[in-house]
C-alpha cells in the first residue's frame, strides 16, 4: 500500500467526504460561513451510528437513561451553571481589516507558546506577549486591539420581550441538571445513576479554522452519572481492572514533560491519581468506545488538565485525546469530576431543594421551615399571575424563601416579589433516620462530529491507487451493496430479488447496476460499505452468490437463503469475513 503524504490527509479525506456525502462546509452558495457544517447522506448515517454505539455501550448496558431537552434555556439557568461569568476567551481585532481572532490561538500559532502557557494568562499578560512578538493580523498584517473577553454563547430573546434573555446550550448538561429531581423520582430514587442527552449545542467560537474539528454549532454527548461522595466505589471497576490507559499526568507536565505512561485501571485507582474510581471506569469504557471505531490504543491518551486549563465547575478532569495529522493531539471526550458544582447552583438560584434522602439507623433530629400560601393574600397582590406565585411555592426551598426574606425583606422571581404577608412561615422539629445531601457528578462528554471525522480519517487508505475507507463494519453507513455481474439475462431481475430480501430483513443496501462491475466494486470500497453481494450466471443455477469483503477483496461463495442470519452475525462481529461462505479461487 502506497504511503499517503500526511500533510494532505486531511484535504483527501474532506475532498472524499464532500463528493461522496459525508460532510462539507455549510451555505457555500452563499460564500460560506466558518464553523457550520453539513453532515450529508453516507454522514448523517454514520454519526447516528457511532451515537448509537454509545448508548449501547454507556446506556442500555449499564441500565441507565436518555433525555432530551430544549436547546434555548433562560438566563438564569446558565447564571446558576457558572456559564454568563465563565464561559469567556480572549479576543483581539485587526484596527485594519476588523477581523477578530482568539488571542490565545496567536500566541500559540505565531509565537509557538504552549497551551500551559497561554492558559494561565490574564488579558495583560496577552498583550504583553502580543507586543512582544510583534504580532499582527494573520490576514492583512494589520495592527492587532488590546485583547477583551467575549462571550461564546449565543445570546437570544425569548418571545418578543428584550428583558427575557436566553442562551443556546454551550453543552447539554444543564438540561439534566434542572430536571434532576424529578428524574430521580422517576428512577424511583435510585443512586448511583446515570443520565445522557445527545443533541446539538452552540459556541460562538470567536474564529474557528479546523474544519469538523471546531465547530459553532456541534453535536455533543454529555453523560451525567450521579453518586453518593460517601460511597464513591464502583462495583464494576473489575471488569475494566486490567485495561490500559495512556495517562499524561498533571505533575509531569508542569515538568515540561507529556510523554504518556501506561497503566492498569486497577494501578491508576490504587496510585490515587484519579479522586473517584468511577472516573477511571468511565476513562477505560471510553477507550474501548474509541478504539472501536477505528482509532488504535497507541493513537489515544488522557491528558489531566491543570486547575486553571479545567471548566469552572471541575474539580478534576481529563481530556480524551486522538492524534490527527494535521492538528496533532485533538480532545474528543472530556472526562470531569463536577461534584455538587452545578445542582447545588441550580438549589440556589431556583430555591428548588436538589438534595437526595439517605435513611439510616441512626435518629437525627432538624428545625424544618414550612411555608404556607396565604391564597386571598396572592390573589389580591397577583391577579391572573396567583397560579403562578403557587407554582413557585410548591417548588420552592422554604429556607431559601426564608433567607430572602432575612436579607431583603422579598424573594423576586420571573418578576413576582414574594413578601412576607403572601405566606405563614412556621418552624418544626421533625426526626429522621438518615440525611439529605446533593449528589456528585462524574461526567463523560463526547463531541459526536469530532469523532466522525476521526473515525473517517483513520479509516482512509489507498490500496493500488484506489481509496478504500475501511470503517469498521458496525459504523459504516451502507452495510451491503447488491450487484449484478451483468445488466441482462436475468440477472438485475434476480439481483433485485436479493435486494428486496436483505432490505426487508433490515440492513442498509445499495443496488447498482450501471457500468463495468470493477468500477462498481471501487466505487464501493470508497464509500466504507464493508461486503458487495454480487449476483451472477452461477447464481441462476444454484441459488448462490458472491460476497465480496472490501478490506482484503477476497470472495466467498454462499446460499442466498443463508445469507440473513450469516449476516446477523457478521455485522455484530460474532463470524468473521471468511465464515460467510467457501471462498472463490481467483481465475
Amino acid at each position: 500500500m502506497p504511503i499517503m503524504n500526511v500533510a494532505d490527509k486531511f484535504e483527501k479525506v474532506s475532498e472524499m467526504a464532500r463528493r461522496r456525502g459525508f460532510f462539507w462546509p455549510s451555505y457555500e452558495i452563499y460564500g460560506g460561513v466558518s464553523g457550520f457544517i453539513n453532515w450529508g447522506p453516507l454522514g448523517s448515517i454514520m454519526k447516528r451510528k457511532i451515537e448509537d454505539k454509545f448508548r449501547d455501550i454507556f446506556l442500555r448496558r449499564l441500565n441507565f437513561y436518555e433525555i432530551e431537552s430544549p436547546i434555548i434555556a433562560p438566563e438564569r439557568v446558565f447564571k446558576a451553571s457558572g456559564h454568563v461569568d465563565h464561559f469567556k476567551e480572549p479576543m483581539v481585532e485587526c484596527t485594519k481589516c476588523r477581523r477578530k481572532f482568539r488571542a490565545d490561538h496567536l500566541l500559540q500559532e505565531i509565537a509557538e507558546l504552549s497551551s500551559q502557557e497561554t492558559d494561565r494568562m490574564g488579558l495583560s499578560e496577552i498583550w504583553e506577549e502580543i507586543e512582544r512578538h510583534s504580532i499582527k493580523c494573520p490576514d492583512c498584517g494589520g495592527e492587532l486591539s488590546e485583547p477583551k473577553y467575549f462571550l461564546t454563547m449565543f445570546q437570544t430573546t425569548i418571545g418578543p420581550y428584550s428583558e427575557s434573555i436566553g442562551y443556546g446550550r454551550p453543552e447539554a448538561a444543564q438540561g439534566i441538571f434542572v430536571e434532576f429531581k424529578r428524574l430521580y423520582e422517576q428512577v424511583r430514587e435510585r443512586l448511583p445513576i446515570g443520565f445522557a442527552q445527545i443533541g446539538h449545542a452552540l459556541r460562538n467560537e470567536i474564529s474557528p479554522r479546523q474544519g469538523p474539528i471546531r465547530l459553532r454549532e456541534f453535536t455533543i454527548i454529555d453523560l451525567e452519572f450521579f453518586f453518593d461522595p460517601e460511597k464513591p466505589q464502583c462495583p464494576l471497576l473489575d471488569e475494566v481492572a486490567d485495561e490500559k490507559l495512556r495517562l499524561v499526568l498533571a505533575e509531569n507536565r508542569l515538568k515540561g514533560d507529556e510523554t504518556p505512561i501506561e497503566l492498569k485501571v486497577r494501578d491508576i485507582v490504587a496510585k490515587g491519581y484519579v479522586m473517584v474510581e468511577w472516573h477511571a471506569y468511565f476513562m477505560a469504557l471510553a477507550k474501548r468506545f474509541v478504539a472501536s471505531l477505528g482509532i488504535p490504543d497507541d493513537r489515544q491518551r488522557f491528558i489531566e488538565k491543570h486547575p486553571w486549563e479545567r471548566a469552572h465547575y471541575s474539580a478534576q478532569g481529563f481530556d480524551q485525546e486522538v492524534y490527527l495529522d494535521r492538528w496533532g493531539w485533538v480532545e474528543v471526550a472530556g472526562f470531569n469530576y463536577r461534584t455538587d458544582y452545578d445542582l447545588k447552583g441550580h438549589m440556589r438560584e431556583s430555591g428548588v431543594d436538589m438534595r437526595v434522602f439517605k435513611p439510616s439507623d441512626k435518629e437525627t433530629v432538624r428545625v424544618e421551615v414550612k411555608i404556607k400560601p396565604l391564597i386571598q393574600n396572592i390573589g389580591r397582590a397577583f391577579g391572573e399571575r396567583a397560579a403562578e406565585v403557587l407554582g413557585i411555592l410548591q417548588n420552592i426551598n422554604p429556607q431559601a424563601l426564608l433567607t430572602a426574606f432575612n436579607e431583603n425583606g422579598f424573594y423576586e422571581v420571573n418578576g413576582l416579589k414574594i413578601t412576607p404577608e403572601h405566606v405563614e412561615v412556621t418552624k418544626v422539629e421533625v426526626r429522621e433516620k438518615g440525611k439529605h445531601f446533593i449528589p456528585h457528578v462524574i461526567e463523560p462528554s463526547f463531541g459526536s462530529d469530532r469523532l466522525a471525522y476521526a473515525a473517517l480519517e483513520y479509516a482512509y487508505s489507498v490500496k493500488e491507487d484506489r481509496v478504500v475507507l475501511r470503517l469498521p463494519r458496525d459504523i459504516a453507513p451502507i452495510q451491503l451493496a447488491v450487484l449484478p455481474l451483468v445488466n441482462r439475462d436475468g440477472l438485475p431481475e434476480k439481483a433485485r430479488a436479493v435486494y428486496k430480501l436483505l432490505i426487508n430483513e433490515g440492513y442498509m443496501v445499495e443496488y447498482d447496476e450501471s457500468g463495468y462491475i470493477g468500477r462498481r466494486y471501487a466505487r464501493f470500497d470508497e464509500i466504507g460499505v464493508p461486503l458487495c453481494i454480487t449476483i451472477d450466471y452461477q447464481t441462476l443455477k444454484d441459488e448462490t452468490v458472491t460476497i465480496r469483503d472490501r478490506d482484503t477483496w477476497r470472495q466467498v461463495r454462499t446460499e442466498i437463503n443463508r445469507l440473513p442470519y450469516l449476516l446477523h452475525d457478521f455485522f455484530r462481529y460474532k463470524i468473521n469475513f471468511e465464515d460467510l461462505g467457501e471462498p472463490v479461487e481467483k481465475q
